[in-house]
């Protein structure tokens, strides 16, 4: 993908079916057919290629939010844990 970098290819992929690829997928599918009510088309009939093409691009787009937000997360638990292990002193257990 061109927004991560190759360090990211070392993570699990999520799930296809995850939070993000799914409710994006609605939207998409969503926005089609209020696209049909708006341009007074009957909502459900009319245009079923498009409310098909715009839930799977919903559907694609969340999945690859979902990864790059894993992937800055692991970041953040990457630096955190060095900075633990460099300065033990700030961390002792009680």
């Amino acid at each position: 993908m061109a927004f991560l970098p190759d360090e990211s290819r070392s993570l699990p992929p999520p799930p296809l079916l995850n939070k993000g690829s799914v409710w994006l997928g609605f939207m998409g599918w969503l926005s089609a057919l209020l696209d049909n009510a708006f341009n007074q088309r009957p909502v459900f009939r009319s245009g079923v290629h498009r409310q098909i093409l715009f839930a799977t691009l919903g559907c694609v787009v969340g999945y690859h939010l979902v990864k790059r937000t894993e992937y800055v997360y692991a970041k953040v638990d990457r630096e955190m844990f060095e900075y633990m292990r460099h300065h033990p002193v700030d961390f002792h257990s009680a």
